[in-house]
């Protein structure tokens, strides 16, 4: 299955170009192993209207996926979480608990994501930490039913009990 997708960064320095974006490139390998076409990339500062601005307008537009990284820990501007929420219309709890799962077998440390999941529209939304590590281990965790996901919220898709 084929479907579009956008690659959100938040990061003051990496908006500054001080940082490069490696959790972000590696989230592009990780969706086009599973049928994900890149359409939109972005690096935004840890700014809470910022990132909810440029989420409703990519999932206006039409993103079927969207996956941000970073500003999902305890740190005073670590405010994604609170931006996909300002932006979303319903929770997917479920994926975040997933992605803490699978963390928790790597690091204690995991516990501290405040990662949120969730659809506006005909959009799913996912947040992933700021690190490649914690990207590859979260994404691996749900990259799986993301196809599925995506074929329900678009109302496509069957019953996802089997």
């Amino acid at each position: 299955m084929e479907f579009s997708a956008g690659v959100l960064t938040a990061s003051d320095r990496g908006s500054q170009g001080e940082r490069e974006d490696s959790s972000g490139a590696a989230i592009e390998e990780l969706l086009e192993s599973v049928g994900g076409k890149i359409e939109r990339r972005d690096v935004v500062p840890d700014e809470r209207d910022r990132i909810a601005q440029r989420l409703i307008y990519w999932a206006d537009a039409g993103i079927d996926l969207i996956v941000t990284t970073g500003g999902t820990g305890f740190a005073p501007r670590d405010v994604t979480p609170e931006a996909t929420r300002d932006a979303i219309e319903r929770e997917a709890p479920g994926l975040a608990e997933a992605m803490r799962l699978e963390g928790l077998k790597h690091t204690p440390r995991a516990s501290l994501s405040r990662a949120v999941a969730g659809i506006r529209g005909r959009t799913l939304i996912v947040n992933l930490p700021g690190s490649e590590k914690a990207v590859r281990e979260g994404l691996g965790a749900i990259l799986g039913v993301l196809p599925h996901a995506i074929e329900t919220v678009r109302g496509e898709g069957g019953e996802c009990a089997r």
